[in-house]
């Protein structure tokens, strides 16, 4: 496993610890990752993206998905079968799983639809108007002794 040493970012930046620490826990989850069951994860717009799983063999009563504390959990629970099965091979897996996303900060989940074997989850990256760029307009002085900034006197700014 690498090590990475943040130091020169805490030093440059404000607020930006919680991405370091997101990156120490990927790179300390990397080893233990599970491969079932195999997802995508595609940009469907400038802030959309949909993660569509291939959980084949599951109804949609059988999934859930569910967001807490930041990130997507996507869990699978196989009803158990009234009838016991006897295959002679069985390729299509349907053991339980459970995935986990981490979401950036504004990312909510705005829909899921399960169809052909697929579970496709959308989502839309939401930035509030408090944090989207804004122009602050300069005031300017006035040249006149007694002139109005503001519902103060040029006079009173000025102490």
């Amino acid at each position: 496993m690498h090590s990475f040493d943040f130091a020169p970012l805490y030093r440059a930046t404000v607020g930006f610890d919680r991405i370091a620490d997101l990156i120490d826990r990927v790179a300390a989850s990397e080893v233990s990752t599970p491969t079932y069951p195999p997802f995508n994860i595609e940009k469907t717009a400038e802030d959309g993206y949909r993660i569509s799983l291939a959980v084949a063999g599951f109804s949609p009563d059988e999934l859930s998905i569910e967001v807490r504390e930041g990130t997507l959990f996507v869990a699978a629970r196989k009803a158990d079968e009234e009838t016991p099965r006897s295959y002679l091979h069985r390729g299509i897996a349907t053991r339980a799983f459970e995935r986990r996303f981490a979401l950036a900060d504004h990312v909510r989940v705005t829909g899921a639809l399960a169809e052909n074997g697929m579970l496709h989850i959308d989502l839309v990256r939401e930035i509030p108007e408090a944090m989207k760029p804004r122009r602050i307009e300069i005031a300017r002085a006035a040249s006149a002794p007694g002139a109005v900034l503001e519902g103060r006197t040029q006079a009173a700014a000025a102490r």
